[in-house]
């Protein structure tokens, strides 16, 4: 980013957007896209089938909310645990159970903290989020921020799954422009990447001994051959 570059809550939209698609198409194995069209609202709404609300604050307070309709949560839902080796006799058949409200609120939760551990990268402010929450209902609820906010924006996207079923998010936050002052290098937040680069270097390092063992070996073969000889 070059330095005195101005980002704005359109620029934070899409750090948000792009953790949506990420960690859902991850977590699916399938593909996750949202438009490159977004609308300005005047409030926020859990509206049907399931709403999924976080706040977080910190540098700066938001509010997220994504709402599915009852095909999308049922695809991700099915997609996510057939991913992890969960049989169809096994499955939920309603978007009502249980099971697949808890569904959307964890991989609504990684949602989140992917998008917290970005803007801490990306533009070196830290925020808090609190436990997502997850809501059935058949009507519209209206959400707001529980804080004094001077100038807020709010902004709705919608998004498509790889059966082309939609689903919505909307952002609540305080208007903020984040300015560059001077070149920094972000800070690599991403755990994934982290711990693949751990796991490589322990991998390398267990080459490394396991071929000087050997070596080693044969070395000591050697000493104890001259200590026979008396040399």
């Amino acid at each position: 980013m070059a330095r005195g570059k101005i980002l704005s809550t359109d620029d934070v939209l899409v750090l948000l957007c792009n953790s949506v698609t990420k960690v859902l198409s991850r977590a699916t194995n399938t593909t996750v896209i949202y438009s490159p069209m977004v609308q300005k609202i005047t409030r926020t709404c859990l509206r049907p089938d399931i709403g999924c609300f976080a706040l977080f604050d910190g540098g700066f307070s938001g509010l997220i909310i994504i709402n599915f309709s009852s095909h999308s949560a049922m695809e991700l839902y099915n997609s996510y645990m057939k991913n992890m080796g969960m049989p169809d006799s096994e499955l939920a058949t309603k978007h009502t159970s249980d099971e697949v409200g808890n569904t959307l609120g964890e991989l609504m939760n990684q949602i989140v903290g992917d998008f917290t551990g970005n803007v801490a990268q990306e533009l070196m402010v830290n925020i808090n989020q609190n436990q997502p929450k997850m809501l059935t209902i058949n009507k519209e609820v209206m959400v707001s921020i529980d804080t004094n906010l001077d100038c807020p924006q709010s902004r709705r996207v919608g998004f498509s799954t790889a059966g082309r079923n939609m689903f919505y998010m909307e952002m609540a936050i305080d208007k903020t422009e984040f300015i560059k002052l001077h070149d920094f290098e972000p800070e690599d937040a991403d755990p994934d990447r982290i711990l693949e680069e751990r796991r490589k270097q322990q991998l390398a390092a267990k080459a490394a001994v396991a071929a000087a063992a050997p070596a080693a070996s044969q070395g000591n073969v050697d000493i104890d051959l001259l200590d026979e000889l008396g040399i």
